[in-house]
């Protein structure tokens, strides 16, 4: 495959247009026929983050932009000066025998040439077998940890349908993971549960400190792309003795799967710890670009909530996506505004059963991962507390 054809449909996350040389190694074909790609993010070290913070290399950009300033006006003066001279006729003018004008184009030279690096075609794979993606699985646990300590690996697709942008990685994931890397204290032993996980990136960084992590989301395909994913990033949470359980969780849906038949059900054990037990509960970025699945999200998180006989604290990161409207002729975000409004009504829901606190924080803390950190991204806190602490779990 050597290019990624869009259509009037496809959604192309920005974490892979602000990485656009970045290694995306294709890996296979999903069951749906989808390209799935393999891509590193590294999360930075004290040495790196202080040298992608360093006043000192924001001077030399300044002055390297100063000379880039000094070279534009010396270079205009230059054609000021060809100009002048090329009106007063002392510049010849070279004609084709059509009388069009001849320009000498300097040689190009071979690609292969101008580089070290070998050429690489792309292979296209067929379509994923179950007995191949166990050798596969099988072969990553020969490769030695220590090669990958800081390396998080995340099988992703790129360039899908809205209905499939849970398979990308997206920007909001990655400034909830920067959020829960830099409160280890709050999250470690506890247990967490993440709703629409996608890829698992956030449930993967959440195991790092937190003893259990439930991932969830919906579909057979994400689910085991985000279950291949955590087998690919063991090694991060195992120096822990942290566990992430890839789990069905229907929005749409009031019940959770317990059948034993289905794969990615729940037991009756995970049931009552996630019930009994969950401290957190965090969702990433796109799971908010559809209103009617923003319903069924809080609709969730108050199922939930109210049927906990403890407090839980729920993170939400989200990028206001700004888009221009024909109804409004006007650019707007309305998916962010009916987000905005599920957490005012959140809030103000009085029913003697739960109540629900709602804060927007702050964006300034450490930035772990290498994204760009726009001043669209969002993280939301709503502390929910039950007001009946007698009643049994659903």
């Amino acid at each position: 495959m050597d290019q990624i054809t869009f259509h009037h449909d496809t959604v192309l996350s920005d974490i892979h247009m602000f990485l656009p040389n970045a290694r995306h190694l294709m890996t296979r074909l999903n069951h749906v026929g989808q390209p799935v790609f393999i891509s590193k993010f590294k999360i930075l070290s004290d040495v790196e983050r202080h040298d992608n913070n360093d006043p000192g290399n924001l001077e030399e950009e300044e002055k390297y932009d100063g000379r880039r300033e000094d070279q534009g006006k010396d270079t205009n003066a230059t054609k000021e000066e060809a100009a002048e001279e090329g009106g007063d006729g002392n510049v010849e003018r070279r004609l084709d025998e059509d009388g069009d004008l001849d320009i000498t184009r300097r040689p190009r030279r071979n690609p292969a040439e101008a580089s070290s690096r070998d050429l690489v075609c792309p292979i296209i794979l067929k379509q994923s077998n179950p007995v191949l993606e166990q050798e596969e699985e099988e072969n990553a646990d020969e490769e030695p940890d220590e090669c990958f300590k800081d390396i998080i690996r995340i099988e992703h697709t790129m360039a899908t349908p809205l209905e499939d942008v849970g398979k990308q990685v997206w920007r909001g994931a990655f400034l909830l993971a920067d959020f829960i890397l830099s409160e280890p204290v709050m999250f470690r032993g506890a247990t967490v549960l993440e709703l629409g996980a996608g890829t698992g990136l956030t449930s993967i960084i959440m195991a790092t400190l937190a003893k259990t992590v439930y991932c969830t989301d919906v579909g057979e395909d994400l689910l085991s792309m985000c279950k291949r994913n955590v087998t690919l990033n063991r090694h991060m949470a195992e120096p822990a003795g942290g566990e992430v359980r890839v789990r069905q969780l229907d929005w749409l849906q009031h019940d959770l799967c317990t059948d034993a038949d289905v794969e990615f059900s729940w037991t009756e054990e995970e049931v009552a710890d996630m019930y009994n037990n969950t401290s957190f509960i965090i969702a990433a970025d796109a799971v908010c670009y559809d209103d009617d699945l923003t319903d069924g999200l809080f609709r969730t998180l108050y199922r939930l909530c109210s049927s906990f006989t403890h407090a839980c604290t729920i993170f939400i990161s989200m990028e206001k996506r700004m888009n221009f409207t024909l109804r409004h002729m006007d650019v707007c975000c309305e998916a962010y505004n009916h987000f905005s409004r599920c957490l005012s009504q959140l809030q103000d829901l009085v029913d003697g059963r739960c109540s629900f606190r709602v804060e927007q924080l702050p964006t300034n803390f450490t930035q772990f991962l290498v994204y760009e950190r726009i001043e669209q991204l969002e993280l939301w806190k709503v502390t929910a507390t039950p007001l009946l602490f007698d009643q049994a779990p659903v």
